[in-house]
């Protein structure tokens, strides 16, 4: 009889532990995102995938990185020249698990004489990002090309590239999305030149003009691999849809205020260049842009080029 009882109340417990197991709810991934492109390339899987995710949106690059370097988010979508910074000051604590946003850089002005760089010879271009990403990239591409005698005058902000714009439409200005669209739409007469992206991919040279990775926590991919492999599944579902459903997407970068209005929105997502790219192929593109950066200030990305273990190929 005792034997009967003392096996009773180990399958009721045993029947208890698996019902409270089966209750129980994974915590969401914790997911850190700038207010720009590279979160409009997630805009949907913040309405489609709201049980798996936690999403945090930031306007400082800055302010991701302290979290996701302290623990404090699993997957962060930042600039691919912080994310090499951010390997290096965590000791290879990060891998890159996809690009997320190509070149997103354009030239706009109401001079229709500027049709490509070459016609920057000898110009004044107004634009952002002294000391910073844009301005390495600018430089290179003016290298590349041989253009000469361009003098690049950087504002603090998109808005006061526009506002110069505004009291003389046949300044010349490179900006990022969706600045670059919204000078178009604000300003009479003042239409993009060129893209800065195909600019670059034009050079054939094995790189790519890359301005958003995503990169995870080693130590979460270690212990999480499978929620890894299922975030790049969903952002490729949803960078999908920022082209397919742009009624949608449009919407929603209005409703998390990445964009002001979506008429404007529905202009600038698609030349936004948002991707998802991921696997053994983001290796090589990459590390030719890190390499271009580093050439041209070390600093840029932390002083070194990332490691091997840099990249996560799933």
């Amino acid at each position: 009889m005792k034997r009967f009882m003392a096996l009773t109340l180990t399958l009721i417990m045993t029947a208890l532990m698996a019902s409270g197991c089966a209750g129980e709810k994974k915590a969401a991934v914790r997911v850190g995102s700038l207010s720009g492109p590279t979160t409009i390339g997630i805009a949907n899987m913040m309405n489609d995938n709201k049980d798996s995710y936690e999403f945090t949106m930031a306007t400082q690059p800055d302010e991701i990185a302290s979290k996701i370097g302290a623990g404090d988010l699993d997957i962060a979508l930042i600039p691919a020249n912080l994310a090499a910074s951010l390997y290096n000051k965590t000791n290879g604590g990060i891998r890159i698990i996809d690009i997320n946003t190509l070149g997103v850089l354009y030239c706009v002005t109401g001079d229709t004489s500027i049709t490509g760089i070459n016609d920057l010879s000898g110009k004044t271009v107004i634009t952002t990002g002294q000391g910073a990403t844009p301005e390495y990239a600018v430089n290179y591409l003016l290298d590349q090309y041989n253009v000469e005698n361009v003098t690049l005058d950087f504002k603090a902000d998109g808005q006061e590239v526009i506002a110069a714009l505004s009291q003389d439409k046949d300044q010349i200005a490179i900006l990022p999305q969706p600045a670059a669209t919204a000078a178009t739409v604000q300003i009479e007469g003042v239409n993009t030149a060129f893209s800065l992206n195909d600019t670059w991919s034009d050079l054939n040279n094995g790189s790519m003009f890359i301005t958003g990775v995503t990169v995870a926590r080693k130590e979460f991919i270690e212990q999480n691999k499978e929620a890894v492999d299922r975030f790049i599944e969903d952002h490729k579902i949803s960078a999908d849809k920022a082209s397919s459903d742009l009624d949608t997407t449009a919407a929603k970068t209005v409703e998390l205020g990445i964009i002001a209005k979506e008429p404007v929105a529905k202009k600038a997502i698609p030349l936004c260049n948002i991707v998802c790219m991921s696997g053994n192929g983001i290796k090589a593109p990459l590390e030719g842009y890190l390499t271009t950066l580093f050439n041209a200030n070390p600093k840029s990305i932390g002083g070194a080029m990332p490691g091997e273990d840099f990249y996560y190929e799933g």
